[in-house]
């Protein structure tokens, strides 16, 4: 098929990958503006227009996907297909309606869980044991779609959601393309989504992120897993944000909530239920380094805790 792929962030290179590998043709990428990052905020692609340009391909960056030149560049390049992951903004039904086969989503979740921007997130933090990818006919309404193929893909229990998306990204560029493969020939065709067992995972936002230690070490535990890499779990440690980034839930049930716990070799934090032996954390203004590392720089009074 004559494909158009839209995606953004390093999740969606492998299904562009697969997809320029595969027997299909892609005649362009449509990608978000580029936008300001690092040190003086100046602007970069995204990391599926920087892979675009090294394939060659023509890119398109509307600001809204209903922009009238967007509109009649795609209807001028008349995809069969336009396979999308992750591009990070609704498609208007006249949109969808160009390719003769519509637009083919793919989801990092087992649809109907967890539509929306944070699926893999939003199973972390949840507890789920399984996860999964899913191909999906695009629709108006968010993630709604009647659903190609899936497949399914454990959760470990120190999974974070960075690695779980990894992994996620190259099996479901997989499922992708034998979901095109399926659509061209004929053999595959959506079923509707059942209206029961439908959650929803909207994007974690940095409040989303704090940690509240009057839960139980092992929910502390999900919710940093599930903010790793982004936006980071964090608290707040004598009035400044502190970040951390992997802690392991420990039985003992001596500390109060938010208090530390602190010898030569480990950090510990008093937990509702529990409590939780710091990993590598992320002082304001410093580098990322193991707790015990940075406990050493530091002179603690008798009862100081972590939070309000």
């Amino acid at each position: 098929m004559r494909l158009v792929f839209a995606g953004t962030p390093e999740v969606a290179v492998p299904s562009l990958d697969a997809l320029l590998a595969s027997g299909h043709e892609v005649l362009a990428v449509v990608t978000r503006p580029d936008a300001p990052s690092g040190r003086g905020r100046r602007l970069h692609p995204s990391p599926v227009a920087q892979r675009a340009a090294e394939a060659g391909l023509e890119i398109l960056r509307p600001e809204r996907p209903r922009d009238a030149d967007f509109v009649a560049r795609l209807t001028e390049l008349a995809p069969d297909c336009c396979p999308v992951v992750a591009y990070g903004a609704l498609i208007p039904q006249k949109v969808i309606d160009i390719p003769r086969y519509g637009w083919v989503n793919l989801h990092f979740s087992l649809l109907p869980a967890w539509r929306g921007a944070a699926p893999v997130q939003h199973a972390i933090i949840n507890g789920d044991q399984v996860t999964g990818a899913s191909t999906f006919s695009l629709v108006k309404e968010m993630d709604a779609g009647p659903v190609y193929r899936t497949i399914s893909e454990p959760i470990g229990p120190t999974d974070t959601a960075g690695d779980l998306l990894h992994r996620l990204s190259l099996s479901g560029a997989r499922l992708l393309v034998e979901t095109l493969d399926g659509i061209e020939s004929g053999d595959l065709r959506p079923e509707t989504q059942p209206d029961e067992r439908i959650s929803l995972a909207p994007k974690i936002t940095v409040a989303d992120a704090e940690i509240d230690w009057s839960g139980s070490a092992v929910d502390i535990d999900r919710r940093i897993r599930g903010c790793y890499p982004a936006p980071g779990a964090w608290s707040t440690f004598r009035g400044e944000r502190f970040k951390i980034n992997c802690g392991t839930p420990d039985d003992r049930d001596d500390l109060a909530p938010g208090v530390l716990e602190v010898t030569k070799r480990s950090v510990r934090v008093g937990a509702g239920q529990g409590s939780v032996l710091l990993g590598q954390v992320q002082a304001q203004g410093k580098k990322p380094m193991p707790a015990a590392d940075w406990a050493r720089g530091v002179q603690f009074a008798d009862g100081e805790k972590l939070g309000g």
